[in-house]
Protein backbone atom coordinates (compact mmCIF):
# COMPACT_ATOMS: atom_id res chain seq x y z
CA UNK A 1 0.00 0.00 0.00
CA UNK A 2 1.35 3.69 -0.99
CA UNK A 3 1.55 6.69 1.65
CA UNK A 4 -0.07 9.32 1.04
CA UNK A 5 2.02 12.56 0.32
CA UNK A 6 0.67 15.62 1.49
CA UNK A 7 -0.12 19.13 -0.31
CA UNK A 8 2.77 20.29 1.07
CA UNK A 9 4.99 17.67 -0.54
CA UNK A 10 3.94 19.77 -3.62
CA UNK A 11 5.67 23.33 -2.65
CA UNK A 12 3.58 26.30 -1.77
CA UNK A 13 0.38 27.13 -3.34
CA UNK A 14 0.12 30.04 -5.45
CA UNK A 15 -3.30 31.66 -5.22
CA UNK A 16 -4.44 33.07 -8.44
CA UNK A 17 -6.62 36.37 -8.73
CA UNK A 18 -10.02 36.18 -9.83
CA UNK A 19 -9.91 38.07 -12.67
CA UNK A 20 -7.05 35.92 -14.24
CA UNK A 21 -9.97 32.98 -13.86
CA UNK A 22 -12.88 34.70 -15.73
CA UNK A 23 -12.06 35.87 -19.55
CA UNK A 24 -11.64 39.78 -19.74
CA UNK A 25 -15.37 40.38 -22.08
CA UNK A 26 -17.56 38.57 -18.97
CA UNK A 27 -15.39 40.30 -16.30
CA UNK A 28 -18.22 43.39 -16.47
CA UNK A 29 -21.14 41.07 -16.67
CA UNK A 30 -19.83 39.25 -13.40
CA UNK A 31 -20.13 42.18 -11.69
CA UNK A 32 -23.50 43.43 -12.91
CA UNK A 33 -26.27 42.43 -10.83
CA UNK A 34 -29.14 41.97 -13.55
CA UNK A 35 -33.01 42.11 -11.84
CA UNK A 36 -35.69 40.74 -14.30
CA UNK A 37 -39.69 41.86 -13.94
CA UNK A 38 -41.13 38.55 -13.37
CA UNK A 39 -44.93 38.88 -14.28
CA UNK A 40 -47.42 36.19 -14.00
CA UNK A 41 -49.72 35.62 -17.09
CA UNK A 42 -52.83 33.74 -15.55
CA UNK A 43 -56.06 32.30 -17.20
CA UNK A 44 -54.33 31.16 -20.50
CA UNK A 45 -55.82 29.08 -22.65
CA UNK A 46 -54.69 25.43 -22.16
CA UNK A 47 -53.37 25.63 -25.88
CA UNK A 48 -51.33 29.01 -25.57
CA UNK A 49 -48.00 28.22 -26.06
CA UNK A 50 -44.94 30.11 -25.33
CA UNK A 51 -44.23 31.48 -28.79
CA UNK A 52 -47.53 33.42 -28.42
CA UNK A 53 -46.87 34.39 -24.85
CA UNK A 54 -43.91 36.20 -25.96
CA UNK A 55 -44.71 37.84 -28.95
CA UNK A 56 -47.65 39.34 -26.99
CA UNK A 57 -44.88 40.43 -24.64
CA UNK A 58 -42.60 41.53 -27.19
CA UNK A 59 -45.15 44.81 -28.39
CA UNK A 60 -43.84 46.32 -25.07
CA UNK A 61 -40.17 45.33 -24.99
CA UNK A 62 -37.77 42.78 -24.66
CA UNK A 63 -38.59 39.55 -23.00
CA UNK A 64 -36.05 37.53 -21.51
CA UNK A 65 -37.98 34.12 -20.52
CA UNK A 66 -41.02 32.85 -21.02
CA UNK A 67 -42.21 29.66 -18.85
CA UNK A 68 -45.63 28.21 -19.16
CA UNK A 69 -46.65 25.80 -15.69
CA UNK A 70 -47.06 22.40 -16.87
CA UNK A 71 -48.99 19.66 -14.08
CA UNK A 72 -45.82 17.26 -13.09
CA UNK A 73 -47.81 13.99 -13.24
CA UNK A 74 -49.44 14.35 -16.52
CA UNK A 75 -47.51 16.81 -18.63
CA UNK A 76 -50.69 19.11 -19.34
CA UNK A 77 -51.02 22.98 -18.95
CA UNK A 78 -51.88 24.46 -15.81
CA UNK A 79 -53.36 27.63 -17.36
CA UNK A 80 -50.94 29.94 -15.93
CA UNK A 81 -47.53 30.71 -16.76
CA UNK A 82 -44.14 33.83 -16.14
CA UNK A 83 -42.94 36.00 -18.17
CA UNK A 84 -39.63 37.80 -17.56
CA UNK A 85 -38.50 41.09 -18.82
CA UNK A 86 -35.11 42.65 -18.40
CA UNK A 87 -36.69 46.44 -18.01
CA UNK A 88 -38.66 47.18 -15.34
CA UNK A 89 -40.88 49.97 -17.49
CA UNK A 90 -41.28 48.08 -19.88
CA UNK A 91 -42.89 45.21 -17.75
CA UNK A 92 -44.84 47.83 -16.03
CA UNK A 93 -46.50 48.69 -19.35
CA UNK A 94 -47.06 45.14 -20.41
CA UNK A 95 -49.33 44.24 -17.04
CA UNK A 96 -50.75 47.64 -17.49
CA UNK A 97 -51.90 46.75 -21.37
CA UNK A 98 -52.38 43.03 -21.17
CA UNK A 99 -54.39 42.73 -17.80
CA UNK A 100 -57.88 41.75 -18.94
CA UNK A 101 -57.24 41.41 -22.76
CA UNK A 102 -58.26 37.92 -24.57
CA UNK A 103 -55.83 35.51 -26.01
CA UNK A 104 -57.39 32.15 -27.16
CA UNK A 105 -61.29 33.11 -25.53
CA UNK A 106 -59.80 33.93 -22.28
CA UNK A 107 -59.36 36.96 -20.71
CA UNK A 108 -55.46 37.12 -19.23
CA UNK A 109 -54.90 38.14 -15.90
CA UNK A 110 -51.74 39.66 -15.91
CA UNK A 111 -49.86 41.54 -12.82
CA UNK A 112 -46.55 41.06 -11.10
CA UNK A 113 -45.40 37.53 -9.86
CA UNK A 114 -45.28 37.90 -6.31
CA UNK A 115 -42.42 35.59 -4.74
CA UNK A 116 -43.06 32.44 -4.01
CA UNK A 117 -44.32 31.56 -0.48
CA UNK A 118 -41.28 29.44 1.38
CA UNK A 119 -43.05 26.31 1.63
CA UNK A 120 -43.04 23.95 4.87
CA UNK A 121 -41.25 20.43 4.69
CA UNK A 122 -43.32 17.49 4.02
CA UNK A 123 -45.84 17.41 7.18
CA UNK A 124 -45.04 14.33 9.33
CA UNK A 125 -47.99 12.07 8.44
CA UNK A 126 -49.18 11.36 11.97
CA UNK A 127 -51.65 8.76 13.13
CA UNK A 128 -54.93 11.19 13.19
CA UNK A 129 -56.36 12.12 16.64
CA UNK A 130 -56.73 10.57 20.14
CA UNK A 131 -59.07 7.55 20.75
CA UNK A 132 -59.84 6.50 23.98
CA UNK A 133 -56.66 4.44 24.98
CA UNK A 134 -57.22 4.51 28.96
CA UNK A 135 -57.99 1.25 31.61
CA UNK A 136 -61.92 0.01 31.22
CA UNK A 137 -63.15 -1.09 33.76
CA UNK A 138 -64.38 -4.55 34.35
CA UNK A 139 -68.30 -5.03 33.37
CA UNK A 140 -69.41 -7.01 36.19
Amino acid sequence: MRAYRGAESFGPCKSADSSQLVPESLQSVRHEEHVLKNIFVGNLNYSASEDEVRQLFEQYGTVDRVSMITDRDTGRPRGFGFCEMPNDEEGDQAIEALNGVELGGRRLNVNEARPRAPRGGGGGGGYGGGGGGGRREPRW
